[in-house]
């Protein structure tokens, strides 16, 4: 007797497709130039927008007491106030939000930007020939919406801080330095990435926390930013 064998050849099982990152579209929560330079710098791609009102950034004396959380809370409602503004226009897609606050603080006394030259004599006297922190808080929100009735919110705040020493600077020196125009918008009264690092005497930390925005640590912790 011959034994006949019936085989069949299956055709290889196809493997699952791997599922597909998802993509975001990043919006800076700001109008600072320097923040968007940092983050183009950096190779990310992104939009700006800034809150149609201002945020308010009135602090009182307890949240004064802790300038990191006070910090992150003005960081989450700047992001907020567009995350709002974004869902109010029923925006569909998938969003990373970028809020961000920074404060200079010495010996526990935040400086906030300058209200005018005195107030920035003030601040630039009480920083000279000594050191400061200077915190950026970072808040991100992440915006899922496949649909204007399907959204889903998530966020997180974060804050860096850096140390920066100031040379001994006499007030003729502070004057010429205000007269330059850039310390009115910055906290503290001088921008580093400016005229103001020739006040500088040296600084630990991360540069770009300095400047106002720790684009290499967000790049770390969250690698979705450049997509």
């Amino acid at each position: 007797m011959t034994e006949e064998t019936n085989e069949t050849n299956a055709a290889p099982e196809a493997e699952p497709e791997a599922p597909q990152p998802m993509q975001f579209q990043i919006v800076l929560a700001s109008g600072s130039p320097r923040r968007a330079q940092l983050l183009q710098d950096a190779g990310v791609k992104f939009t700006v927008r800034k809150p149609s009102a201002p945020v308010d950034e009135t602090l009182d004396a307890d949240q004064l007491m802790d300038p990191i959380e006070a910090a992150k809370k003005l960081a989450e409602q700047k992001a907020g106030a567009v995350v709002q503004e974004m869902l109010a226009d029923q925006a569909v897609g998938n969003f990373i939000v970028i809020g961000a606050d920074t404060m200079v603080v010495k010996d526990g006394e935040v400086f906030g930007k300058p209200r005018g030259f005195d107030d920035g004599m003030r601040m630039l006297k009480a920083l000279a020939d000594s050191t400061h922190e200077v915190i950026t808080a970072v808040s991100l929100w992440m915006i899922a919406a496949p649909t204007q009735q399907d959204v889903s919110l998530a966020y997180r705040t974060l804050a860096d801080m850096s140390r920066v020493t100031f040379k001994p600077l006499t007030d003729e020196e502070i004057a010429a330095y205000l007269r330059k125009g850039e310390s009115f918008d910055k906290a503290g009264a001088y921008a580093i990435q400016g005229e103001g690092a020739a006040l500088v005497d040296r600084y630990d930390g991360a540069y770009d926390t300095i400047v106002g925005l720790p684009v290499e640590r967000l790049l770390r912790e969250f690698p979705d930013l450049k997509g």
